[in-house]
């Protein structure tokens, strides 16, 4: 393989290229940098229209200076022949870290650099005729040129690297602040609704009508963010993550979120107007400390809206137990097992409103053993079970108490 210009340890044609020459070479191509950078530029312009004009403290375009130090920095190592050539990364730093600030992709700055290295070539390759360049050694310095185009470009790829790893802190830094205020206790007013509003805008995020609001359970002390898309808010830095699902009954969205969280546990609060997102959260860690509990299944992440029973009776336990001693008074003197049965037929006539062959249906009975039940019921409650009120607070509490595995426990839970 033949070597690049400069190259010391392996021969090359340009080795072989007379000094003299090389020099006429260097100073024609140093000679016209300045005007070379400009038509590089101007066609740069006029295929990529979108390219910003950035001022540097002279007043003159970072590109064109960029592209004019390229190519005298190519020249001179052309002359002394010593190493590879190196240009000064900050330039073309910048150039890539503009590329990231401005959420583009690198690819139309490297399509730049090409074209840029295509013109270069056309006018080295007019000062190689002039001053009677060989072939080969024309060719090893096309070679070196998209060489040096290499380090360019991997100047440019560490700018824009740092760009994003920018970015992205900064807008974690905005969305977690948007979701301190979304989930404040008390609606963000005056300064802090301008702060939520302008945290939505700055990383993009367009304040929906309505919301919920998720609380997930690692599935592993490391685990991967779930890939719930940009439109959801998520925060990772809670020992359990929140998330902000926007309009989480739009089309195609549950389904998104059920991809995406296969794996995980947690719970997704009630859809809320936006103001209300504190609300969801309150429910969605509600039915997380009932998971946790094993008082309702775990291994998936539920929506508090189909397991609204279980959210509403497990909650208030002291005011559930406190009400089961009172309601359940009567079954206090029957054994667990009698006082179990009596609880399940009392629940089901309650839930049933029905006669002894719909119950006994419910419980897989013979219908005499209902009746049988029935009267005992009536012997222990008396005409308090034909009391709405009462009736009402007996179906609450063994209610309850099935979620809870506890029917028909008259004892207060310690």
């Amino acid at each position: 393989m033949a070597a690049h210009p400069g190259t010391v340890t392996t021969r090359s044609a340009w080795h072989d290229v007379p000094r003299l020459q090389v020099r006429q070479f260097a100073e024609l191509a140093m000679a016209e940098a300045p005007v070379l950078a400009e038509e590089i530029l101007r066609e740069i312009r006029r295929e990529h229209p979108q390219l910003p004009v950035v001022l540097d403290d002279s007043g003159e375009p970072m590109a064109l200076v960029g592209i004019r130090r390229a190519i005298e920095v190519f020249v001179q190592h052309l002359e002394t022949a010593e190493g590879r050539p190196r240009v000064h990364p900050e330039v073309f730093q910048e150039f890539g870290r503009g590329e990231g600030l401005h959420g583009r992709s690198l690819d139309s700055l490297q399509a730049m650099y090409r074209l840029g290295v295509r013109l270069a070539w056309r006018r080295f390759a007019e000062i190689g005729q002039r001053v009677d360049i060989p072939p080969p050694a024309m060719y090893e310095l096309v070679d070196a040129g998209y060489e040096y185009l290499d380090g360019l470009v991997e100047q440019s790829v560490r700018g824009y690297a740092e760009a994003a790893a920018r970015q992205a802190g900064e807008r974690l830094r905005l969305q977690r602040r948007l979701m301190e205020l979304l989930l404040s206790e008390h609606h963000p007013r005056g300064d802090a609704a301008e702060a939520l509003v302008e945290c939505a805008a700055r990383i993009g995020w367009p304040l929906p009508d309505r919301v919920a609001v998720g609380v997930l359970l690692r599935p592993a002390r490391e685990a991967v963010a779930p890939a719930v898309g940009q439109s959801v808010l998520l925060d990772m830095e809670y020992e359990q993550p929140r998330m902000v699902v926007p309009e989480p009954d739009a089309a195609g969205r549950p389904e998104l979120l059920h991809r995406a969280l296969t794996g995980w546990s947690g719970a997704i609060g009630p859809p809320v107007p936006l103001a209300d997102a504190a609300k969801s959260l309150r429910w969605a860690e509600a039915a997380v400390r009932l998971m946790e509990r094993r008082l309702l299944p775990a291994g998936e992440v539920l929506h508090c809206t189909e397991h609204t029973e279980a959210l509403v009776l497990l909650q208030p336990e002291e005011l559930i137990d406190d009400l089961a001693l009172r309601c359940l008074a009567p079954l206090a003197h029957c054994g667990p097992a009698h006082g179990r049965r009596l609880a399940e037929t009392l629940l089901a006539w309650l839930e049933t409103r029905g006669g002894a062959p719909e119950v006994a249906a419910r419980l897989g009975v013979h219908p005499q053993t209902v009746r049988y039940r029935l009267r005992q019921i009536r012997e222990l409650w008396g005409d308090e079970i034909d009391h709405p009120d009462r009736r009402f607070e007996l179906e609450l509490v063994l209610r309850a108490q099935r979620l809870r595995g506890e029917l028909g426990d008259p004892r207060a839970r310690r």
